[in-house]
């Protein structure tokens, strides 16, 4: 995929996981990677592994659920790195596993803010500057729970939901103007999300899933490269599943 040679290419959320190798795999093709994370640690981490390897990248401090951070992150990155081609809006969190009675209004307003609210930012912000530089690619973290429903994860399910639909709206709206924008749906991957959730849960969530076993980041990575890359020029708009069949359903699927 040399079209992302000396181009650069932002990630958000990119301090570990399915953001780290995301990161990771666009610098493999040459893509000078703008390493976006609210941890500085983890992310000079991403920088340092990418560096090493002979790749190019740089870390930027943001707080995505900000809309003046995350102005500001657009800006900066154009300015220092050049022209953003591609983004894959990564950046957000898990939330707690309970039935929906127990989920406080704080901790859905947390949920939502960091997971949705977030691409609503990076895309609103992204496809402006794209607009403006002969357009782009994005691609949006959502999650098998954005087309399914998540159990005892209700806020968590609405967000991803809401990824989802916003990753339709956003690409019928801008497709015609170069802007092409789809979503990723993973299932259950070996992140650091994975390590937080009880061990009878993982059991659940891996009975679900007819590969029987987690998803590896880099598998994801390389369906998020496609989406972002001309090899997939006519999908738009699209929530792909990357989930070991997860979305395939079943009585045992409660994610």
């Amino acid at each position: 995929m040399s079209e992302f040679r000396d181009k650069t290419v932002l990630v958000t959320g990119s301090g570990s996981g399915i953001g780290r190798a995301s990161a990771i795999a666009f610098a493999k093709e040459g893509a000078v990677v703008a390493v976006a994370d609210i941890d500085a640690a983890t992310g000079a981490e991403t920088v340092r592994l990418i560096t090493e390897a002979g790749g190019q990248a740089q870390y930027f401090r943001v707080d995505v659920s900000d809309e003046e951070s995350v102005r500001s992150l657009i800006s900066t990155v154009a300015d220092q790195l050049g022209p953003i081609v591609s983004a894959h809006n990564n950046a957000g969190i898990d939330g707690r596993v309970e039935p929906l009675l127990d989920t406080t209004f704080e901790e859905w307003r947390r949920i939502i803010s960091i997971d949705l609210d977030s691409v609503f930012l990076c895309m609103k912000y992204e496809i402006a500057h794209m607009l403006a530089n002969s357009g782009g690619t994005i691609v949006n973290t959502a999650s098998a729970s954005g087309l399914l429903g998540g159990y005892n994860h209700a806020a968590y399910t609405a967000a991803k939901h809401g990824v989802v639909g916003l990753t339709k709206a956003a690409a019928m709206e801008y497709i015609e103007q170069g802007v092409r924008i789809n979503a990723i749906c993973p299932g259950l991957i070996d992140t650091p999300f994975m390590t937080e959730l009880p061990q009878q849960l993982v059991g659940q969530l891996l009975a679900g899933t007819p590969a029987n076993r987690a998803g590896k980041p880099s598998e994801i990575a390389q369906a998020v490269l496609w989406l972002a890359s001309e090899r997939s020029s006519y999908v738009v708009g699209q929530p792909l599943p990357v989930d070991g069949g997860t979305t395939l359903g079943g009585s045992s699927s409660k994610i």
